[in-house]
């Protein structure tokens, strides 16, 4: 019987090639002898390697082939491993040429030893690859049939002929892609719905095609297939429309031809559904003529790019499908269940909430979980809560549960090979967990995932894929005050798991049950997320120690408090060590001067929540790449690592000679206060650096930054041209203008956040910043001329302005024309200076949500911003203030918002409005976390 395969086996052997062809190099030109035999293990690998890849494209294969496949991969974990300890042996500080006779004497020494050990070893490792080519060729794995296996019967067929009357929240949807469709617009039109798998756009289109089919003189309703073929699927819409099927034509061309002519005077209605590639779409869309007679496609997909070809770049035109809601997805769940919407018995509410919580939203997932229990002979409270339990291990192997698993596995299938060890080892994190993008893609780096194709950046590749899965639908991209993240939904996690497991690419113990079962694995242990566990006995921390299972990790990430962590000096191809939020208060102290012994070690990261003890000297991790420890002392010879790219130290000052860090491009979390005024001076050398966030605050004291240190700071920002990325932590007073007179600015900055740093007014300089599209600010004061300087900005997308005092005389004019992509806007004031604000006509076209902050409410005086009415779309405005007396809250919210309403009544689609007032102890509570937060959210 055919076994499924997930595959990221050639992901391994890529980085293993490399190694070779560099141990290949003029850099080991003394490895005479060994040298023959690694060019012959290279074309051994490559030869094996061509067939993974092509493995990597079958759903499912013999076990023969996938025993094969197995076996491969594991050697190559071990081959890499033993490449790596080769070229660190034969590195280190001694075999400089600077270094003494005896020294010289002794290393020579060595490398004898070490050039002999490596030639035997390498003589085992073309053995063990001389036989498993000789395996592949006797298994004759060049001639796998890529289809071989049983044909499923594809799950979206069902919802096509789903009753109506048991669908639910599908209205509204419904209705929004029915007043796209129905416009008198007499041009074709395209519409796009786009979204995760499982989330119903075929329901939904199939809804919309029953609704409006009699509109239309002809109409067809055809699935696209992942690689379609294209003269069937095209033959398959002529019969749809009712063309002749005995033509016989087989061609592309002829066929298309064939359709446009049927078309050619028809107003037709046509849904293109589950459409995965542009090249598709291209060929496809030759079949629809323009022939004005108010023709309508709908496109569905899970690809946000093909959704915008398919809509030629409308995006208006593009409809984004989101999870049902809570209300919607319990009538649904019920209705499956129970059979009907509102008969869930008391004592099953509790566990049918976690388990609708668990599918959080998603109507292929409810329907599934729910048709399992509803198919039970016998309903008990225990056997839903194992059920709930078990969801994950039931997800990967209950027949019941086979359509959602083959819908969700098409959208892995679909990945490029370069993304889909990337998509795994999302399996290292926890179910609702918030996955921070930089440290994603910064663990996806050292892992080896990233490839740097046309010298371009680690980090933007890595960044791109990141951006290519969310389009794709696989993952869920969330904003939160620690920037971009992720999340993954949970049935995506749980195949995601069984993915990683199947192919032993990560393990998870998350339970004691698990953790005890980590000596017993069939492979080594390769990754290994690990969550604190309890003894209920002891209400001790279950410990984890190395065994040979887990000694090759290459990636440990720690979840939760750490009393006792393994003997890290253990793990010596480990590339990958985070400790991530424990989700509790406890804090805990971490002993990390063992990594010093971490060769391969090229990403730290230890939450604020841990207090970590570093060893004093680093200089031996030369691939390190990210150092990221909030609370831990600071190497002495931390400006000599090499490759050092991010790091993102707190509580101390910049390092002595920063400036010859060359490497760095993410520098985080360092106090000016603390920092020499050389080591300031020093800034402006890292010419690399994209990211900088810094603090003027040390402890709880926001002391004046000394005028030489800031015109040093001011200095060195404007040498960093590569800078993308400014925020300055800590209140302080520009009295003197510094920032105001800088005369070059990086002209790449995208984001600035100044909001605690008041200057005088807004510098002039900002305007000539095109690429800036986020910008938070304090100024003393403002007028109109320089609110049109910001307007200017082609970029900005989201605005805080603090704003101490506008002139009584005359209005602040928000001018026709200014800031025309800016969608959120937050304005703070310190007196009543909302009265002079004003919004013309044509001004801040796609503003959406607008905050209002007055610090002193008896200044407030009660005007609102004239003009608002003229933010047409605007969706939603927030007002907050801020008193002495809470006992009068009440009638001042009712006055605030008689207000607004007054200054809204005009307003073609009043946005809604939210009033909060508050006492100034909640406001200092509120600030006092603002300053240490990341950039976006509101200061308070």
């Amino acid at each position: 019987m055919a076994m499924p395969i997930v595959s990221a086996a050639a992901g391994v052997m890529n980085p293993l090639i490399g190694k070779l062809t560099t141990l290949m190099g003029d850099e080991y030109k003394k490895l005479k002898g060994v040298r023959k035999e690694v060019t012959f293990l290279k074309h051994e690998l490559s030869a094996m390697n061509a067939s993974l890849e092509k493995l990597e494209f079958m759903e499912k294969l013999e076990p023969n082939t996938k025993n094969w496949r197995d076996h491969v991969r594991e050697m190559a974990y071990d081959m890499e491993n033993c490449i790596d300890d080769f070229m660190q042996d034969l590195g280190g500080a001694d075999a400089k040429p600077s270094a003494g006779f005896v020294k010289r004497t002794v290393r020579r020494l060595k490398t004898l030893r070490v050039r002999h050990r490596i030639a035997g070893q390498i003589e085992e490792l073309k053995a063990l690859a001389v036989e498993a080519n000789e395996r592949r060729i006797r298994y004759k794995i060049d001639d796998c049939n890529t289809s071989c296996g049983s044909v499923d019967i594809d799950p979206r067929i069902s919802v096509m002929y789903k009753d109506a009357a048991g669908l639910v929240g599908t209205d509204g949807p419904k209705k929004e892609i029915v007043s796209l469709l129905t416009v008198t617009e007499k041009k074709l039109k395209v519409v796009s719905i786009v979204g995760f798998g499982g989330l119903g756009k075929t329901t939904l289109a199939n809804q919309v095609y029953d609704d409006l089919e009699g509109q239309f003189d002809c109409k067809a309703f055809i699935p696209v297939s992942q690689k379609p073929d294209m003269p069937r699927l095209l033959n398959s819409l002529s019969l749809k429309l009712g063309i002749n099927e005995s033509s016989g034509i087989c061609e592309v061309e002829d066929i298309i031809g064939q359709l446009r002519e049927h078309l050619a005077d028809k107003r037709y209605f046509i849904i293109v559904d589950d459409l995965w590639g542009e090249e598709a779409w291209d060929i496809i869309r030759c079949a629809f003529p323009e022939n004005g007679n108010g023709s309508r496609v709908i496109v569905t997909t899970r690809v946000e790019a093909v959704a915008i070809s398919a809509c030629s770049n409308h995006y208006e035109h593009i409809y984004k499908m989101k999870p049902l809601s809570s209300e919607d997805s319990r009538k649904l769940f019920t209705s499956r269940v129970f059979g009907s919407e509102n008969k869930c018995p008391s004592n099953f509410e509790e566990v049918s909430n976690e388990i609708l919580k668990k599918c959080g939203g998603l109507p292929l997932a409810i329907i599934t979980i729910a048709s399992l229990l509803a198919s039970r002979r016998e309903r008990s409270r225990s056997d839903w809560e194992n059920i709930k339990n078990s969801l994950g291990a039931q997800f990967a192997i209950n027949p019941t549960l086979k359509g959602m698993r083959s819908i969700l596995n098409l959208s892995y299938m679909n990945l490029p090979l370069h993304l889909r060890t990337c998509f795994l080892y999302l399996g290292m994190y926890p179910e609702d967990y918030e996955i921070q993008r930089d440290d994603l893609v910064r663990k996806w780096i050292a892992e080896g995932f990233v490839s740097n194709l046309h010298g371009a950046n680690l980090e933007d590749v890595g960044i791109s894929y990141f951006n290519e899965l969310v389009n794709r639908s696989l993952i869920q991209h969330v904003m939160t005050y620690n920037g971009v993240c992720c999340k993954v939904h949970d049935m995506m996690l749980d195949l995601i798991l069984s993915k990683c497991a199947e192919d032993n690419f990560s393990s998870v113990a998350y339970t004691s049950k698990e953790m005890t079962r980590l000596p017993d694995c069939t492979y080594k242990i390769r990754r290994l997320s690990l969550m604190s566990i309890i003894d209920r006995t002891t209400n001790e921390t279950i410990s984890w120690t190395v065994s040979d299972s887990t000694s090759q990790v290459r990636s440990l990430v720690w979840f939760g408090a750490c009393k006792s962590i393994p003997r890290l000096s253990q793990l010596k191809h480990i590339r990958v060590l985070s400790f991530e939020y424990p989700g509790s208060p406890q804090r805990s102290h971490l002993d990390l001067t063992a990594i010093s012994q971490l060769f391969q070690l090229r990403y730290l990261k230890v939450s604020w929540h841990f207090c970590a003890k570093l060893p004093t000297e680093v200089r031996g991790l030369v691939h390190l790449d990210t150092l990221d420890v909030v609370k831990g002392g600071i190497p002495s010879d931390i400006v000599h690592l090499p490759r050092l790219s991010n790091l993102i130290m707190s509580y101390c000052g910049l390092p002595e000679r920063i400036g010859i860090m060359e490497s760095l491009r993410t520098l985080r979390g360092f106090k000016l206060q603390r920092s020499s005024l050389e080591a300031v001076e020093g800034l402006g050398k890292l010419t690399n650096l994209r990211s900088l966030e810094l603090h003027t605050w040390d402890g709880d004291r926001c002391n004046p930054l000394e005028k030489a240190k800031f015109d040093a700071f001011a200095s060195s920002i404007c040498k960093l041209r590569n800078l993308k990325y400014l925020q300055i932590n800590g209140n302080h007073d520009d009295k003197d203008d510094i920032l105001g007179s800088v005369s070059d600015p990086p002209a790449l900055i995208e984001e600035m956040y100044l909001i605690s740093w008041k200057i005088l007014r807004v510098p002039k300089w900002i305007g000539d910043v095109n690429c800036l599209h986020s910008l938070e600010l304090s100024v003393r004061g403002t007028k109109t001329d320089e609110i049109t300087i910001l307007g200017g900005l082609p970029s900005l997308v989201y605005l805080k302005l603090r704003v101490a005092t506008c002139p009584k005389e005359e209005a602040v004019i928000v001018s026709k024309g200014l800031f025309p992509v800016l969608e959120r806007l937050t304005f703070i004031s310190d007196e009543g200076v909302l009265a002079y604000l004003d919004f013309e006509a044509g001004a801040m076209p796609k503003l959406r949500d607008l905050s209002l902050q007055v610090n002193q409410l008896p200044l407030w005086g009660g005007p609102t911003p004239a003009g608002m009415l003229h933010l047409l779309d605007l969706q939603q405005i927030s007002f907050t203030a801020y008193g002495n007396h809470e006992e009068s809250f009440g009638q001042v919210k009712l006055e605030i918002q008689s207000a607004f309403r007054n200054a809204l009544q005009l307003h073609p689609s009043p946005p809604s409005l939210d009033i909060n007032c508050h006492t100034w102890s909640v406001k200092h509570e509120r600030t006092t976390c603002s300053e240490q937060s990341a950039p976006g959210c509101p200061l308070l």
